[in-house]
């Protein structure tokens, strides 16, 4: 990205004699591949799925790479601002007999103390492991206790964890019976061993139809989470909810009020956060007469209200396809959602937030259909640090077959202008990117990872490095707040601003 140079002359009243009064401003660095994950790679199929920032700059992202016995999955971290380099998920080769495994989603309580789920294939088929990192140092990569046996299909996936403090985790995703797919749950409390897999209470009864799974978990604190998901039922697919409170897990229970919504029998849940122990918030899709349309539901204060269309999605939405990718909440009744909706121009993506309780009105992300000229774009994820202080990540595409990653940040409640990921069009040779995933532990300091395809083979990047095998790799890129110096001595102060 091209860099714009901003002077500005201030007195040294505006300063007030302190560093620390003049406005720390933001600037996205450029995208890097993942340190070490090419070499690995040596499939060329690779991709960063998944990021937990616990600091600035302290921040974990799990995926997975492909080498000649097949797919595997790796972890990489950030310390004190430094990427290290990716590494080889540790025992999961040895568990993924049958060469097909991934990391799917990680999640950072404090930094070097993280947690990721996934899964792996052997003998039995495929299975959903566990690993944690405890003090900045991995351990090995073990299968979901109890997990197998639940699994008599030879189909289980873990799809997301949430750790709300170290040692204090949990999974969801699903397992196959021989004739039905079910959701489960397993918790790590304390630093102990990960406890056994359990069939999320009451969604057999709920999944007459036998397709059943959780999709997303969040831990406001060790003991009270929430998860989300879909079953069907005669009538099509659903959306459910389920809590942890004080270490239990109560039952899951249709989404208040979808079903109403979803006339046309296909909804499906995405995405959950939780700001605190009973504030909660979700979204995804359901289908009615004009179409495919997105959802929010909260939960206040340990009550789950009714799931409503998201505010002015549907003026949107003129095509009828739209639905909420991703939901972030950084206090409760505080939140935003990203996803996409589809209009005479083709697919664009969106913003909306909650502020005080109340949910505004969805708007196009600012900027991207701009950068979005061949019509396909949405928003994969967003993370708010803080009240109206949040970033999303999602990919457009600027030409027929090319997709590109962008970001677009809001600060103090105003979203700015999405701009694509710096140095990752360099990059994206073969013209294949998108932005899985975004996490922000502080207003400005945020990190996203993702994909792009260097389809020409291209040495790219920083320095000099060999030519790079063509196809999917795994990037890095962060945001960083910045406080530029002041001289408070000096009559004048210039200070320059780079962005």
């Amino acid at each position: 990205m091209k860099k714009v140079l901003l002077v500005a002359v201030v007195s040294l009243g505006l300063l007030a004699g302190s560093v620390s009064s003049v406005n720390a401003t933001s600037d996205w660095g450029d995208a890097i591949p993942i340190p070490a994950l090419i070499s690995l790679n040596t499939g060329a199929n690779a991709q960063g799925n998944s990021v937990s920032c616990a600091s600035a700059g302290n921040c974990a992202v799990t995926g997975y790479y492909q080498d000649s016995a097949g797919d595997q999955g790796f972890v990489v971290n950030q310390t004190d601002g430094t990427w290290g380099d990716a590494i080889p998920i540790p025992a999961l080769i040895s568990l993924n007999t049958g060469a097909n495994a991934e990391g799917t989603s990680v999640s950072c309580a404090s930094a070097g103390n993280c947690a990721v789920t996934g899964y792996y294939n052997n003998v039995d088929g495929q299975q959903g492991f566990v690993v944690n990192q405890t003090n900045g140092t991995w351990g090995n990569a073990i299968a979901i206790p109890a997990l197998s046996v639940l699994n008599t299909g030879g189909s289980a996936i873990g799809s997301s964890v949430s750790c709300a403090s170290a040692g204090n985790c949990a999974v969801t995703g699903y397992y196959n019976t021989t004739t039905t797919r079910q959701g489960f749950v397993v918790n790590q409390n304390n630093g102990d061993p990960w406890g056994n897999a359990i069939p999320i209470p009451a969604l057999s009864v709920l999944n007459t139809a036998g397709f059943a799974e959780g999709t997303s978990v969040s831990c406001a604190s060790a003991g009270n989470c929430a998860v989300t998901g879909s079953y069907t039922d005669g009538a099509g697919g659903q959306g459910f909810v389920v809590n942890q409170t004080g270490g239990t897990w109560g039952s899951a229970i249709a989404i208040p009020a979808l079903i109403g919504l979803n006339t046309a029998g296909d909804a499906d849940s995405n995405s959950v956060s939780c700001a605190s122990a009973g504030n909660c918030a979700v979204t995804g899709y359901y289908k009615a007469g004009a179409g495919v349309q997105g959802f929010v539901v909260n939960q206040t204060n340990g009550t789950w209200g009714d799931a409503i269309p998201i505010p002015a999605l549907i003026d949107l939405n003129t095509a009828g396809d739209a639905g909420g990718s991703s939901v972030s909440c950084a206090s409760a009744g505080n939140c935003a959602v990203t996803g996409y909706y589809k209009a005479g121009a083709g697919v664009q993506g969106f913003v909306v937030n909650q502020t005080g309780g109340t949910w505004g009105s969805a708007i196009a992300i600012p900027a991207l259909i701009g950068l979005n000229t061949a019509g396909d774009a949405g928003g994969s994820s967003v993370s708010c640090a803080s009240a109206g202080n949040c970033a999303v990540t999602g990919s457009y595409a600027d030409c027929a077959g090319c997709r590109q990653g962008f970001v677009v940040n809001q600060t103090n409640g105003t979203w700015g202008n999405a701009i694509a990921i710096p140095a990752l069009i360099g990059l994206n040779t073969g013209g294949s990117a998108l932005g899985t995933s975004v996490s922000c532990a502080s207003a400005g300091n945020c990190a996203v990872t993702g994909f792009y395809n260097n389809g020409a083979g291209s040495a790219g990047g920083i320095g000099v490095v060999p030519a790079r095998p063509a196809g999917d790799q795994g990037f890095v890129v962060n945001l960083t707040s910045v406080v530029p110096p002041a001289t408070p001595t000096d009559p004048a102060v210039v200070l320059k601003f780079t962005g």
